[in-house]
């Protein structure tokens, strides 16, 4: 038996390190630890972290070459709620953001004002208080993660994914994971596991009895709901890419291999889609009318660009960066895949793949349109200027380095959150008042706020977009019906298809995380299953004080809804 810390893969202030100091060991291909977290996403590293200040180790993968999920290999900028800077999230999520901060003060030319600003938004995009370059979200995640890794409480596999699982009876035993460009395989061995994959993947892997796609309203008695349940019916992902634009350059290639598909494709959704998916009028996503933000890049840009804009020239110092419109990231309703899901019943791996390829070809006909045929405010068609930066990514093609995934598989947890515990129009209909809250949860182990957002589906949904109420996260909904030592650790705890829309963006995916990290390190010290805790109110007491005395925050102010 040889004792040993491990890290495969590489990654940004984590640098490979082995000595006799480390308290995670293997023998062969096996590593044991305190708790395996499979996925290195937003809820991941949350998950991780937790349970590392808790003293415990843990082997953490993730599939890609960066941690962080969202945040960086899915390059999507925070999506949050408008009190974010003061309440409404745990403290170690805002020690993240002002750890993102930190690195733009202390290594970028910011402007004197810019650099002085209590709220620094880099990038100035209006769908975040915080838009940033997903590497400097990388560089404050292992930063966080680095002292833990050096003392070998920490290991980390990057590019490493689940391929099956040991399971005896309630207990999952091990998870096999494999290495994607070797396929070397290495057993993990822990009490817990937790599910922090952007798939669900662990779940079908060990048996955990689970949900995919779209409820019933039968099934739910949600108003939102459908009339038949749908498990293809799954939000649409998106290829995200950063561009920049560089007046009076040329940067179009070849189109793509599917351009002319893309270029004509139009969704047939209910309700319908104005027109063509490329095209600048495309569906409100809460008045379902046709609407146009418009796309100008040039000088501060406007519409489109502002959206989620990454760098904003006017923030750093003159002749930091080309021309004068900075780099946005393009996650926009005109590169939403709706041809099919990538998971669920015959759903193959070749079925998968072929729609993330898809996925791809749908945002590089995305492009290769913006630089071509995109109508201009001046009258004329495309923005030859437009580039690729593959730089702010991580990757050659320019595309993210994995899709942005909105919804999986979820748990059938001892509680399912519906629309009727948080959407305002449904709590106002059953309370019959208009002054309503979220439904209270004397469980909470979270917070957050966001709307019920749900993009185009699979199934030929429209956007589904309604107001919610600052929520809850309720322990129930982290415990599996069955099995006793493997929690979710992101959007895969039990809620609905209608309800994930408010649960699955990223501070709220940290909360879950943490409380799953949290809550496996509490069982090991308590030597009591997470069912037990959940069931006893003294036990849930004793857990939700440890979570208070860590800056998680269990309950809302008094705030209006979403």
């Amino acid at each position: 038996m040889k004792r040993r810390r491990f890290l495969a893969g590489g990654g940004v202030g984590l640098a490979a390190f082995s000595g006799p100091r480390a308290w995670a060991w293997t023998a062969g291909n096996e590593i044991h630890s305190d708790v395996v977290v499979i996925g290195g996403g937003t809820g991941g590293c949350a998950a991780a972290l937790a349970a590392l200040r808790h003293g415990r180790t843990v082997v953490m993968t993730e599939p890609t070459r960066w941690i962080g999920g969202q945040l960086t290999a899915q390059a999507v900028p925070p999506d949050e709620h408008p009190w974010i800077e003061q309440f409404g999230a745990n403290a170690s999520y805002r020690a993240l953001r002002k750890a993102i901060r930190d690195i733009y003060r202390r290594d970028y030319p910011l402007t004197t004002q810019a650099r002085n600003a209590l709220f620094l938004n880099p990038g100035g995009g209006n769908v975040s208080r915080l838009c940033h370059e997903p590497a400097v979200a990388l560089a404050a995640l292992c930063a966080m993660l680095a002292p833990y890794a050096s003392n070998g409480h920490l290991i980390l596999l990057l590019e490493h994914e689940p391929t099956a699982a040991d399971v005896v009876g309630d207990r999952v035993r091990s998870v096999t994971v494999a290495h994607r460009p070797s396929q070397h395989a290495r057993t993990l061995v822990a009490p817990y596991f937790l599910d922090a994959t952007e798939l669900g993947d662990l779940l079908p892997l060990a048996g955990v009895e689970h949900v995919v796609g779209a409820e019933s309203h039968d099934q739910t008695g949600e108003p939102h709901a459908p009339h038949q349940p749908g498990p293809l019916n799954q939000q649409a992902i998106t290829a995200c890419f950063a561009i920049e634009y560089i007046d009076g350059q040329d940067h179009v290639g070849d189109p793509p291999a599917n351009y002319a598909f893309w270029r004509d494709y139009q969704p047939k959704l209910r309700p319908d889609w104005p027109g063509k998916l490329l095209d600048l009028t495309y569906t409100d996503p809460i008045s379902k009318k046709p609407v146009s933000r418009g796309l100008d890049p040039r000088g501060a840009g406007a519409g489109l660009w502002v959206y989620r804009r990454i760098i904003d020239p006017r923030n750093f110092e003159p002749g930091s960066y080309p021309g004068s419109s900075g780099a946005t990231l393009v996650n926009w309703p005109q590169n939403d895949y709706l041809l099919g899901p990538l998971v669920g019943p015959g759903i193959t791996q070749e079925t998968a793949a072929n729609h993330l390829a898809q996925a791809r070809q749908l945002s590089l006909s995305l492009l290769h349109w913006l630089q071509t045929e995109c109508p201009r405010p001046d009258g004329k068609t495309g923005w030859k200027g437009l580039k690729l930066r593959n730089d702010l990514v991580g990757t050659d093609d320019g595309l993210a380095m994995a899709v942005y995934i909105r919804e999986s598989r979820r748990i059938a947890a001892e509680f399912t959150i519906t629309e009727r515990h948080v959407g305002l129009e449904a709590r106002r209909a059953e309370l019959k008042k208009d002054d309503v809250t979220a439904a209270k949860f004397a469980d909470s182990v979270g917070v957050g706020a966001y709307r019920i957002d749900l993009h185009p589906s699979t199934g030929g949904d429209n956007y589904i977009d309604i107001g919610s109420l600052p929520f809850q996260v309720p322990l129930g909904s982290l415990i599996p019906r069955r099995v006793e030592n493997l929690l979710p650790a992101c959007k895969n705890l039990g809620t609905t298809h209608i309800s994930n829309g408010c649960y699955r963006l990223h501070p709220v995916e940290w909360a879950i995380g943490e409380a799953a990290g949290s809550l496996a390190a509490y069982c090991l010290a308590t030597h009591q299953p997470p069912r037990a805790v959940h069931a006893t109110p003294k036990r849930l007491a004793a857990f939700q004080s440890m979570l208070s005395s860590q800056g998680v925050e269990l309950d809302w102010p008094k705030v209006g809804p979403r």
